[in-house]
């Protein structure tokens, strides 16, 4: 059989420069999912011309690339097999270091999705990486050379749309938001169980547990807020329990806001004392919700022109970015939501 092929060449541009700056590129959306890398000076345009290499990869995927050293890591996956690679690239050559390939069956999935809609997570040890069937969700840690050290199969997936969430990591754990489908089901389906779940970076051993409701499957990657006085929350949204705050040592409810009425795809950022979210569908009705966080959390605003669905936004300083699904692109004062 002729495998598709997908090429990373934008990486060979973008990931010389992240490999050489301060910050690595560790999760999904970057630095805490927030879109934003302090002191890398990146080019507003570029033709082939100036790529530092383009490597064509096995499979196709929408795996994100993360970064460590000189090394990236994604996933791809074979379109009619349902295959999963687990590839790492030097970030020097675009060479493949490695490539660790997983037999899978085919399922359905969104005609947009893929087999490969994980980001994973990497740090100075592992790089974490996870997919889905509807008989099995793996969590899976390889070391940097490619050695599987753990693997967790975390039971049956219930989805319209197939797998698409990435692990995050914070202090010696690395935790994933397992959100599932509970309506609009085929006969015979069993509604999905959906939960927070964290593992032990080292060992794969479960440390907390947090049930969540199910609604229909959502997508949002958790981040982490730092109250000014008071200890980290960990941030995250669903449709069932809205934009909620989980104690990430225990995994805890601090408190939740119900904001949204469709699904969340997207994931949140924090900007300007707030932390937002956006809801949509594919036939209109998006929003973006503006969330006062505490104990008594409010809505401050909502933005419901041009805001975005699929795409997460981007948080710089006191300003948001808001990428609508039909391509445009809006910058907003945080504190207020005016277009800046």
């Amino acid at each position: 059989m002729q495998k598709a092929v997908f090429g990373l060449a934008l990486c060979g541009l973008l990931t010389v420069v992240a490999a050489s700056s301060a910050q690595e590129w560790t999760r999904f959306h970057g630095p805490n999912g927030q879109g934003a890398v302090e002191g890398v000076d990146l080019p507003g345009t570029w033709s082939e011309s100036d790529y530092n290499w383009k490597t064509k990869l096995p499979g196709i995927g929408h795996s994100s690339p993360v970064v460590w050293g000189n090394r990236v890591f994604l996933l791809s996956a074979d379109p009619e097999t349902a295959e999963r690679y687990v590839l790492a690239i030097d970030a020097q050559s675009g060479a493949i270091v490695w490539n660790k390939n997983y037999p899978s069956e085919p399922h359905r999935l969104h005609a947009r999705s893929s087999y490969a809609s994980c980001t994973p997570a990497v740090d100075a040890e592992h790089v974490y990486v996870a997919w889905s069937t509807p008989k099995q969700t793996l969590l899976k840690a390889f070391d940097h050379n490619g050695n599987e050290v753990w693997s967790n199969d975390l039971g049956r997936w219930q989805s319209q749309h197939g797998f698409g969430t990435s692990p995050i990591l914070y202090k010696n754990m690395v935790i994933l938001h397992n959100s599932q489908q509970a309506n609009q089901l085929e006969e015979g389906e069993k509604p999905g169980e959906s939960f927070m779940m964290a593992f032990d970076r080292k060992t794969g051993e479960e440390i907390w547990r947090t049930p969540r409701a199910s609604v229909n499957v959502c997508y949002c990657v958790p981040c982490i807020y730092q109250p000014e006085n008071g200890p980290a929350e960990l941030i995250c949204a669903s449709t069932a329990d809205g934009m909620f705050s989980l104690d990430p040592e225990t995994g805890k409810e601090n408190w939740r806001f119900v904001a949204f009425d469709k699904r969340v795809v997207s994931s949140p950022i924090i900007a300007g004392g707030l932390i937002f979210g956006s809801t949509g569908s594919g036939g209109g009705g998006n929003s973006v919700a503006a969330i006062k966080p505490g104990k008594s959390p409010e809505l401050a605003y909502q933005v419901k022109t041009q805001a975005p669905y699929v795409p997460t936004m981007v948080a710089k300083d006191d300003l948001i970015f808001l990428w609508y699904d039909k391509g445009i692109v809006s910058c907003l004062d945080a504190a207020t939501g005016n277009v800046h």
